[in-house]
């Protein structure tokens, strides 16, 4: 229960951290040095949690090979988001509206995501949600 619980308020968290830090880049610095150091850090970070971690039995190099395309691909998504981000806050969207139309957005077209390829259930409650929160979308651009 613990890691349920604490996943999520991880992500949120970091969320928070995430769209503060995002919106707080100078408008003058070129976007790609900002992702550049970014991920520098996050490179150094894990890489000691890697060598903290107790799973971690096998070498660095020794645990790619268990690794697929979803890494490399997840790598690009990364990078579209980080720069979309920084591209729609210098754009001029406001940090209350700009994460949350971009994470409603996510959550419809995930969507048919989950019920094509993950065999995902969506019952009347789950299309009334949807419902919501495209109402939300729709009175949010108003």
């Amino acid at each position: 229960m613990f890691v349920y619980v604490f996943s999520i308020v991880l992500i949120v968290a970091s969320n928070v951290l995430y769209n503060i830090c995002q919106k707080s880049t100078p408008e003058h610095a070129n976007p790609f040095s900002a992702l550049f150091v970014t991920y520098l850090v996050a490179t150094l970070i894990t890489v000691l949690i890697f060598f903290l971690n107790k799973a971690a039995h096998k070498n660095l190099f020794h645990s790619f090979k268990d690794l697929n395309w979803t890494s490399i691909a997840l790598g690009i998504s990364i990078v579209g988001l980080e720069f979309g981000y920084l591209a729609a806050y210098r754009a001029g969207w406001k940090i209350s509206l700009g994460s949350l139309v971009a994470n409603i957005a996510l959550a419809l077209a995930l969507i048919p995501v989950g019920i094509l390829f993950y065999k995902e259930g969506f019952d009347v409650y789950k299309i009334i949600g949807a419902i919501f929160c495209i109402i939300g979308l729709i009175l949010i651009s108003k």
